[in-house]
């Protein structure tokens, strides 16, 4: 009976094959983005999604708060609301739990690239990757700002996709920024360089959220600091790469 048990566990919670197995927390590899352990639908897989999503959430708040070392699973558990086994069924150990916070907001940011393509308009491509990035800063504040931890630690556990698949990425982008350059679209620009400070102006309301607050003097949460910071970005952005609106 415990056997099976296990056995069981290990099933669900197992992370992909593409990640080789370590004490420490597992980097970051290949296409290793959102999603769920299994494919549930009807009732049961509403539960397992709700679940999932409250203890994501759990966990964004306190590994931005404490660190992967300094969290433990029963305070993001608790924090959940939801019985500490169930957070290891369906997300295995700590570690797998904080991959898991990093490839959400990856997943979210990486989307929201899809607009950016040769035959798409620039001004409404790079205007809506802008908008999306400022709204996911909004609304997944903590998950950025693990993701600025672990960068400025040195990235070690993200090296991997940082320089495989977001590498790859970058340079399909950039493809099509230079190929709307060349249709007189927009003025030749080193593309990565464009995409760092989209990332750098977008990010920075997740991850120094503190500092626009006070110096604004208000919630940095609150919809107007959103809707200003959203249309100032999106307008010097275009302007900067000579893209009509």
């Amino acid at each position: 009976m415990a056997t099976a048990k296990a056995s069981k566990r290990k099933t669900v919670a197992a992370a992909p094959s593409s990640v080789r197995p370590k004490c420490a927390a597992r980097p970051v590899r290949g296409k290793r983005l959102a999603r769920n352990r299994r494919g549930d639908t009807g009732p049961a897989g509403s539960i397992r999604a709700r679940n999932q999503a409250r203890i994501l959430k759990a966990a964004e708040a306190v590994f931005a708060a404490k660190g992967l070392s300094g969290a433990t699973t029963a305070e993001i558990a608790q924090r959940a609301g939801v019985p500490k086994p169930n957070l290891h069924y369906y997300f295995g150990t700590k570690q797998q739990l904080y991959e898991s916070v990093i490839r959400n907001i990856l997943g979210l940011w990486l989307g929201a690239m899809d607009e950016i393509r040769p035959d798409a308009d620039p001004a409404q491509a790079i205007g809506n990757y802008i908008r999306s990035k400022i709204r996911y800063s909004r609304d997944w504040p903590e998950a950025s700002r693990i993701f600025a931890i672990e960068i400025i630690g040195g990235g070690k556990h993200v090296m991997g996709f940082l320089k495989t698949n977001l590498r790859k990425l970058v340079k399909e982008k950039g493809e099509a920024i230079r190929a709307w350059a060349a249709a007189g679209k927009m003025d030749p620009v080193d593309p990565a360089h464009v995409m760092f400070m989209i990332w750098a102006a977008t990010q920075t309301y997740a991850d120094f959220a503190a500092q626009i607050g006070a110096v604004l003097d208000k919630n940095p949460r609150a919809d107007d600091v959103f809707e200003t910071a959203t249309e100032t970005v999106v307008n010097i952005v275009l302007k900067g790469c000579g893209i009509a609106r």
